[in-house]
């Protein structure tokens, strides 16, 4: 049976993944999982309530602030405005402070002195020495410990003020660290509260009864009004109104919806009344879709990510190991105790892994809350690092760079006794019963009251046959190899018309092909489509290359023999016919709204509005949080490894030490958060391509 609770009070991605480890080692327990970006911990056991004391024990001991709570409680609690740890944290802190400065600064007997000196360092930290403690015990060496061994050593050897320094500005770096994580979860989080609690379903007399979402069926009518959230995807059928979907995609701007345009589930209607006719159930709908997603980003870390997590388990026992190499050479040398001591401990003080342990994944945490803040949903941060360095991009045609929604361009008549809206009209006539998209925009073009038919047959792949006004005619296509999106009519197996279609291309199709060459990147159109067409629109749209007339056997070929060629691939799709090639490439992208199931499992990256130039956000967003990673290791190492050579040669002190490992570790953990703020359309002009016919 599986259990999922909600856990508060992990406040680094390290931490969760250190106790998750230790409750896996639980007899009976399954599975264990800690997601950090939703504060859920889930496992699977036979005896669940045996399993979840053991857990609520273990949890407690190795993370005290650490609270699980059943969701059932934790839905009847009212959310707090102020963070009551947090308070606490920064009160003992102070405090602490308070104290040093008082014995440090006032003459005092040596009884009182070391009294209220023990005061001091328990306050500033008391949960670091009690985790560093706890984790021994279990076999587990992190900075809790060298820190810990900081403290007491600076204090052995009567460096008091440096001891207290130690543990003060460590605590400060932890809040600060704790602060951060809150911020990049909220970006997150924001997601969770659009997810609707009830529906308005109509019902047949016109009435309406609050319902939970996942009970209504696809086809059922529900009723939105001002101020609440949609259920369901859908089709507006009644009413216009503004909505707010800047959650869902990003889009800071108020969207005017009419009837007939599509919603999606999450978007807040804010000045009006509409009826919404759902087209999905409860989870299949987008926000379901995006929550799932959310859920499941924490999951694949990046090569940097899982290196910085591996080499941090044996870091801190060879630091220890070190310092304790330091401290015997400088004893060989000097042949003072104290003073080798005191520079093994500057050693540990400077040697602690903070700066990477914590700065490496907040950044990547702080990116991928960006990306969802923007709309853009990726799975992990594996595929936000690649993002950063493709060279290569593959789109589908239609429903990724064009609407997939046909347009009647050109009728022509070839009959002298018909015009062109006669034309239209016996077309639409025999299209009015067809699901096809071509027959619903030929029908959608027609001004005239449609007749029914009785005599109707439909030829897959063909057309349609029909007898009207004692004529025969058929509508479809018996001419191959046509150059355009053409349908032709015939009456009387003679051939009198024919109506030219056109798919549209989405309003940012150009824009988007125009920026990525901008930043390098070749782009290419894949598509199934008549090779003339498909050169048409790539025409249009500016890709650097296009094929035509290909099965998704040849796409998955194409995309494999440029990896070969050790090019970093993407592919953007929305087609079940998709997967594969989604699949296969280094990054998959996939359409949020139109795309299929299939394509967006597949994925690796969502767009959750479907527009294409999110892709240059998604893009901009990875390269920048990458640059930070990168800045953040190569300044902490260069720090570290200056200071660890002049406090080992006794040129700095133990204070100059605390102030170069805890103030690159705020560095750090500040630049990290430039992830989560950076804007990837900062200082660019809105330019929005009329939407065009291809």
């Amino acid at each position: 049976m599986k259990k999922t609770v909600k856990i508060e009070g992990l406040d680094c991605p390290n931490c969760a993944k250190t106790l998750e480890g230790e409750l896996a080692k639980i007899e009976g327990i399954k599975n264990v999982h800690i997601e950090f970006v939703k504060s859920t911990l889930s496992f699977e056991s036979e005896n669940v309530d045996e399993t979840m004391q053991k857990v609520t024990k273990l949890t407690k001991e190795l993370e005290p602030n650490a609270k699980i709570e059943d969701f059932a409680q934790k839905s009847e609690k009212k959310d707090e405005k102020f963070d009551k740890m947090l308070i606490l944290d920064v009160s003992f802190l102070l405090l602490g402070i308070a104290i040093g400065f008082v014995i440090f600064f006032v003459k005092m007997p040596t009884w009182c002195f070391w009294t209220l000196y023990v005061i001091s360092a328990l306050l500033l930290g008391y949960k670091t020495y009690l985790k560093a403690i706890r984790l021994l015990f279990k076999g587990i060496i992190n900075e809790n410990l060298l820190i810990t061994i900081s403290v007491v050593g600076a204090s052995i050897v009567s460096e008091n003020m440096e001891g207290l320094m130690v543990i003060a500005l460590y605590s400060i770096g932890k809040i600060f660290e704790n602060l951060a994580v809150k911020k990049s979860r909220k970006s997150i989080e924001k997601l969770a509260k659009l997810q609707p609690e009830y529906a308005n379903l109509v019902l047949k007399n016109g009435s309406t009864e609050k319902v939970l979402p996942n009970t209504v069926k696809v086809g059922s009518k529900i009723l939105v009004r001002a101020g609440e959230k949609v259920a369901l995807d859908g089709v507006i059928v009644e009413g216009s109104a503004l909505a707010d979907m800047q959650n869902l995609t990003g889009e800071s701007v108020p969207v005017q919806l009419k009837k007939g345009d599509k919603i999606l589930s999450g978007t807040i209607i804010l000045d009006a009344v509409v009826v919404v006719k759902t087209t999905s159930l409860y989870e299949n709908s987008a926000i379901s879709k995006i929550m799932n997603l959310v859920e499941n980003a924490t999951e694949n870390k990046s090569k940097t990510e899982t290196f910085i997590s591996k080499i941090t388990k044996w870091y801190t026992l060879g630091i220890i190991l070190l310092a304790v190499s330091v401290w015997g050479i400088v004893w060989a040398v000097t042949k003072n105790f104290d003073t080798a001591i005191y520079r093994g401990l500057i050693f540990l003080v400077i040697s602690c892994p903070c700066a990477f342990a914590i700065s490496v994944p907040l950044s990547y945490f702080s990116g991928l809350g960006n990306a969802s803040k923007n709309g853009i949903l990726i799975k992990g941060s594996n595929y936000l690092d690649a993002c950063a360095n493709l060279d290569l991009i593959a789109f589908d045609k239609t429903g990724t760079l064009t609407t997939g929604k046909f347009e009647v361009e050109k009728v022509e008549s070839l009959d002298k006794t018909k015009t062109e809206k006669d034309i239209l009209f016996l077309a639409a006539v025999g299209e009015q019963y067809s699901i096809h998209p071509l027959a619903n925009a030929i029908v959608a073009a027609n001004k005239k009251r449609l007749p029914r038919l009785e005599n109707f047959k439909e030829e897959a792949g063909l057309g349609v046959k029909f007898s009207f006004g004692e004529k025969d005619y058929f509508v479809g296509r018996k001419t191959k190899n046509l150059s355009t999106t053409t349908v032709e009519v015939f009456e009387n197996n003679k051939k009198i018309g024919e109506i030219h279609l056109a798919d549209t291309l989405k309003h940012t199709a150009i824009e988007t092909c125009q920026d990525l060459k901008k930043l390098g990147i070749k782009t290419v159109m894949l598509s199934g489509d008549n090779p003339a067409i498909v050169e048409k629109v790539a025409n249009s749209v500016g890709v650097d290359e296009a094929v035509g007339k290909l099965l998704p056997e040849d796409k998955y070929a194409f995309l494999e023999s440029h990896q070969k060629e050790k090019m970093k691939v993407a592919y953007v799709g929305d087609g079940i016919n998709d997967a594969p090639s989604l699949a296969l490439a280094n990054v998959g992208i996939s359409m949020g709204i139109n795309g299929a199931p299939a394509s967006i499992e597949a994925s690796d990256v969502v767009l959750v509005d479907d527009n294409p130039h999110k892709i240059i956000s998604a893009i901009k967003i990875s390269k920048f949080t990458k640059r930070i990673v990168l800045e953040n290791i190569g300044v902490s190492a260069v720090v570290k490894l200056v200071f660890l050579a002049l406090g080992s040669f006794g040129v700095t002190g133990m204070l100059v030490a605390v102030f170069a490992d805890v103030g690159v570790t705020l560095l750090a953990i500040l630049n990290s958060i430039r992830a989560l703020r950076y804007n990837p359309t900062k200082n660019k002009k809105c330019k929005v391509c009329e939407t065009k016919k291809v």
